[in-house]
């Protein structure tokens, strides 16, 4: 009996994951990736020397016997590097120099919260318990190991800090300082809710979110390996146009170049508006999908990267600080009062000894940005602008910054759309219709109405997340094997 073939339609995390867990249960499987390289988002540059990471800022499983390191193992993530453990998550620091600390140690970042604020410790002993609670739960590894008895009595908790955004519970705090540093605690995110933090510091407590060394895009390349070792294809420069549909199942692709590939099963790991309403045009809808993407947000966290090479040591700093700024930071037709930076050293893996990356995070619009690239000028000197800016704040910091920057990189949503191909280069936002279907079963896994064809990655599950869409991607293969009636396997490398 011949092996059924799959072809993949993007070869980012989801799309590489899909693939090599393909690969183990017995498909023909072949990736076609626009670029020329793996990763899509997750990934990462060199410019003189240093190289700018765009994506992972912390990897969840990477404790060694957390049910999703298992996941890791069978993708071969991290064979032949270290994974880095941060002391702390980030830190705030006020103008007055004022500094709040977010240890990964649960036990110290309580005590350091209450010598900042012993008035709030009602407040502090809520936080900290219930990020303690959850550190009980393999919150990562659920995709893995299934749902255990031992959850259902932290759901009450779960559910209740899910309706409440971290401004909210930062609102709690007498301290005014406290209150203020807290609402940037997760990538200065106000609005997103405060079961995101807890799950997150439950995560450090127990030594499953860390960084692998190296960055991103040797992250993707690793992955890449593991797939092309177990016997998959991969093609570069290879769009997809169209996908082929015959009597309501897909059942192959149409290439730019006008030539066909055809496949027993169709998964698409690509952006979700342009395999939707572009490959597919438009005809397997429901509402759940119409009315996500009539939804596009105006901006979009992280659409602005700001990275400096500098010739300077930055290892006695941590890893990410935000600064609360006197004077608001002017980021196209807005005011920030905050910027979050991530800092990297040599034994990152990015740079050269004695020297650093600051990266700052800003949030962006892609109308402003695809609007000023209508004039190359007007869009590079504004680029150009908001680094100096930064520059500017960073040098109050950092002192002697100014002179020591070598190289300047700037990224907007549209440098992010012509590379990736995602939608307003955005990544995808939190579903405000249908909330409860998206979570339990994502936006557009499947489509109504077609058969023989998935979809996979962030945009399938309204959904972000390095860890996610990897999972998503064996969760999928599973799927497909159940339909086969053939049984799941999986290999560690």
């Amino acid at each position: 009996m011949s092996r059924r073939s799959i072809l993949i339609i993007g070869g980012g995390i989801a799309g590489l994951s899909t693939g090599c867990y393909a690969q183990m249960n017995g498909y023909d499987t072949t990736i076609l990736e626009m670029h020329d390289r793996p990763g899509g988002m997750c990934t990462s540059w060199q410019r003189k020397g240093y190289t700018f990471d765009y994506c992972i800022h912390n990897l969840a499983g990477t404790r060694p016997g957390s049910g999703l390191s298992q996941m890791w193992d069978e993708l071969g993530a991290f064979k032949g590097t270290e994974v880095i453990d941060h002391e702390v998550f980030q830190r705030v620091e006020s103008c007055d120099g004022k500094e709040f600390n977010l240890y990964c140690d649960l036990d110290r970042l309580e005590r350091h919260m209450k010598e900042i604020s012993p008035d709030d410790s009602k407040v502090i002993d809520e936080f900290v318990n219930a990020a303690r609670s959850f550190s009980k739960i393999d919150f990562f590894g659920m995709g893995t190991g299934g749902f255990k008895l031992g959850m259902i009595s932290k759901m009450g908790k779960l559910m209740k800090y899910s309706k409440m955004t971290i401004e909210e519970f930062s609102s709690k705090f007498k301290d005014p300082f406290l209150r203020r540093a807290f609402r940037t605690v997760q990538y200065n995110m106000s609005e997103i809710p405060m079961t995101v933090i807890l799950v997150f510091m439950s995560g450090f407590d127990n030594g499953d979110l860390g960084w692998p060394k190296g960055g991103s895009f040797e992250f993707s390349r690793r992955i890449e390996s593991r797939f092309i070792e177990l016997g998959g294809e991969i093609r570069y420069r290879h769009k997809v146009k169209r996908i082929i549909v015959d009597n309501n199942r897909a059942v192959g692709v149409e290439m730019e170049d006008g030539s066909e590939q055809i496949a027993d099963i169709v998964i698409s790991a690509a952006d979700g508006y342009s395999t939707i309403f572009g490959m597919l045009d438009g005809r397997y809808l429901n509402d759940r999908i119409n009315s996500y993407y009539e939804a596009i947000p105006k901006n979009e966290p992280f659409g602005i990267e700001v990275n400096l090479g500098v010739n300077r040591d930055v290892s006695s700093e941590p890893h990410a600080i935000t600064l609360l700024l006197e004077t608001p930071l002017k980021i196209e037709d807005r005011e920030e009062d905050s910027i979050y930076l991530e800092l990297f050293d040599n034994d990152s893996g990015l740079c050269p000894k004695g020297k650093g990356i600051i990266k700052a995070d800003l949030v962006g619009s892609y109308e402003y940005w695809k609007a000023l690239r209508t004039d190359l000028e007007r869009y590079r000197a504004e680029k150009d602008e908001i680094a100096r800016r930064v520059i500017d704040i960073l040098e109050e910091r950092f002192p002697g910054l100014r002179d020591q920057v070598e190289v300047v990189d700037v990224t907007t949503p549209v440098t992010c759309e012509r590379y990736t191909g995602n939608l307003h280069g955005y990544q995808p936002w939190p579903s405000k219709v249908h909330t409860r279907k998206v979570m339990k079963e994502g936006l557009s896994r499947t489509l109504p109405g077609l058969e023989g064809f998935f979809m996979v990655g962030q945009w399938a599950g309204a959904t972000v997340g390095v860890s996610t869409v990897a999972l998503m991607g064996r969760d999928t293969i599973e799927k497909l094997c159940r339909m086969d009636k053939k049984r799941f396997v999986s290999q560690i490398v």
